[in-house]
């Protein structure tokens, strides 16, 4: 007898864990299947959460309604603000966590949301249906154990398990991340239904024990004081209390450097047993000695895996090459002559899809009410699963409840960017989102994430009502301060005195929202002069000062968003045969065919289409009105 579920949500990662909390909170009977329930939610490549542009897409994911911030917030051993030496749009928060407090949270979660189920069993088929029309959607889902699970929809978040094999010098085996076991079979069942595979590689560092370590000789990394958390749920004086642990740089050296290369034929990746596609942002210590020959050295982080393990990452030297020629390498370091390795680091390879058979949705397009969100879709990274776990889960949710599907714009944050990068433009590499992938950078700004996306979380039903009045406070009392400080006028005496303390030339005639927008000052700096300034939480202050300092160039890009506006609002028909469009360019008609773009905005974003063709598709669309 077969088994029914509304959603059936395929891997047990960051992904898929965001696509089933979404849709069993929006209400939609979700089953998550998952190889171990000992592993959800895990971290294989390194302890942390959030970074470069990745700590933004922890804050939207928050200010949709996920849950990662949460979580991360939850197990902080350490956080930090990167790139505070540049403006706000690139401050980005990254946290230590811990790596096992992390799964089992996010499993306990799990356990306890309404309409969802936990199970851990293999997907090895999935099963679809004729439409009628030509089109299949997905109706069901086989387990290893021959057990059918009836669904209206799907979501496949398979990380870097499907058909999953590991590599370190000369042996290879089939396999996922951390031994465990590989998804087989679900590949085959995928291609058979016309869907593109394609194959990609990751890899990870060696586990290191603490005690054998000689820190002493190590540059010490301490956290933050006073850290603003991910999660708008999160206390933020309980966050300050909290006492972090410290982190440690080491460097490679010459030494280093002459083992790998003597020894660089003997590394799965560059012997020709990989044939994979591995990250290029985030190389084997290897490829980065091939690829930058004439650096003396390259940093590494010694970092903590948690408080009840002694293990350590050591983040920077991932490596497929073999045993000994690891150990011989990590002993090169200064303070790790000794050092044990308790986990010998891999490389690993696994099938992903080509995300540009999507739409922004996640649905894919050759198999209806199917989605795809992670490792799947070709991307590297928690973060980014978990952004697109959650999106995916949202759509297939209001898909079946017969709602409007929520897309994000490139405007609305790094979620809508991810996305519409991936579906529209591809990637021949596993993707990994960076702040200069995105033109609105000072619109998307850590600070103001819950002002972009809170309202698109409460429209699909994942803010509640206090959060959602706590939101509406936040943003009252940010707008507040920014009208007292475009308000308060300091006196020239005051003034002048200030300026000459900071060896500056007098002006007079000062608010403090001009003081504050200039480039030496920021809150901080101006408070001796701001009597009357009431008590606010950090992440007020944080928002307003951002608000006032930027608000010319703000403005200045909320102007293209509005040009580009027009464009993003015009859809393409379905149906639309863009061989018969009359003026296009060969290579525009196969590029718009092959992708299919949803709206006039995306089609001018694909590579090979030009200005010109999208003149031709208005006048098009025009004619067709």
């Amino acid at each position: 007898m077969n088994k029914k579920t509304q959603l059936a949500v395929i891997g047990g990662g960051h992904a898929g864990v965001e696509a089933a909390l979404a849709a069993a909170r929006m209400g939609i009977s979700t089953t998550l299947f998952t190889l171990s329930l000992d592993t959800v939610a895990n971290m294989p490549c390194n302890p942390s959460i959030g970074g470069t542009a990745k700590g933004h897409l922890v804050y939207e994911i928050d200010a949709l309604g996920g849950e990662m911030g949460r979580a991360a917030d939850a197990v902080t051993l350490q956080s930090r603000t990167l790139n505070l030496g540049k403006g706000a749009a690139v401050h980005s928060k990254r946290v230590q966590a811990d790596r096992v407090k992390y799964s089992a949270h996010i499993k306990h979660i799990l356990e306890k949301t309404e309409n969802l189920r936990p199970l851990q069993a293999e997907i090895v088929e999935f099963l679809t249906t004729d439409m009628g029309n030509g089109e299949k959607r997905i109706s069901g889902v086989v387990t290893s154990l021959g057990e059918v699970f009836e669904c209206d929809a799907a979501i496949i978040a398979s990380g870097t398990y499907l058909e999953g094999r590991i590599f370190v010098g000369d042996r290879t085996a089939e396999a996922g991340p951390d031994g465990m076991l590989p998804s087989r079979g679900l590949s085959a069942s995928l291609a058979a239904a016309g869907l593109s595979m394609r194959r990609f590689k990751t890899g990870t560092p060696p586990r290191i024990l603490r005690s054998s370590v000689d820190f002493s000789r190590l540059e010490e990394q301490a956290g933050e004081p006073s850290p603003i958390p991910f999660s708008a749920d999160t206390d933020e004086a309980a966050m300050a209390s909290r006492e972090q642990i410290p982190c440690h740089i080491v460097y490679t050296n010459a030494e280093t450097h002459r083992i790998i290369k003597e020894n660089i034929s003997r590394s799965a990746l560059f012997s020709g047993l990989i044939s994979g596609v591995g990250p290029r942002y985030c190389p084997s210590i290897e490829d980065k000695i091939y690829r930058f020959a004439d650096k003396e050295r390259h940093q590494l982080f010694l970092e903590p895996m948690g408080e009840a393990t002694d293990e350590m990452y050591l983040q920077g030297f991932s490596t497929s090459l073999p045993p000994d020629v690891q150990e011989e390498m990590l002993h090169t370091l200064t303070g790790f002559e000794n050092a044990v390795i308790s986990r010998y680091a891999y490389a690993i390879e696994y099938d992903c899809v080509d995300p540009t058979e999507l739409y922004p949705t996640l649905e894919h397009k050759k198999i209806r009410y199917l989605y795809g969100a992670g490792q799947f879709n070709g991307t590297s990274g928690y973060e980014e699963a978990a952004a697109q776990g959650l999106v995916a889960g949202i759509n297939a949710a209001l898909k079946l409840k017969g709602e409007e599907p929520l897309v994000l714009k490139r405007s609305d944050g790094y979620v809508g960017t991810l996305i519409d990068d991936l579906v529209t433009k591809g990637t021949n590499e596993p993707y990994r989102m960076m702040t200069s992938r995105s033109e609105y950078r000072l619109l998307l700004r850590q600070d103001n994430a819950d002002e972009r996306l809170t309202p698109h979380g409460r429209r699909v039903g994942l803010i509640s009502d206090d959060r959602w009045e706590r939101f509406c406070a936040k943003r009252d009392a940010i707008a507040a301060e920014k009208a007292r400080l475009e308000a308060t006028l300091v006196d020239a005496p005051t003034l002048r005195a200030f300026f000459e303390a900071h060896g500056l030339p007098a002006v007079t005639g000062l608010h403090l929202a001009d003081l504050l927008r200039r480039p030496e000052f920021d809150y901080e700096d101006i408070a001796e002069l701001d009597r009357e300034r009431p008590a606010l939480s950090a992440r007020v202050r944080l928002s307003a000062q951002c608000d006032v300092k930027y608000a010319g160039y703000v403005k200045r890009q909320l102007s293209e968003v509005n040009r580009q506006k027009r464009l993003e609002e015009l859809r393409l028909p379905e149906s639309i045969d863009y061989a018969e469009v009359r003026g296009l360019r060969i290579e525009a008609r196969q590029k718009l065919s092959a992708i299919r773009p949803v709206t006039l905005g995306q089609a001018s974003r694909i590579s090979g289409v030009s200005p010109a063709d999208i003149s031709v598709l208005l006048i098009w669309l025009g004619l067709k009105k």
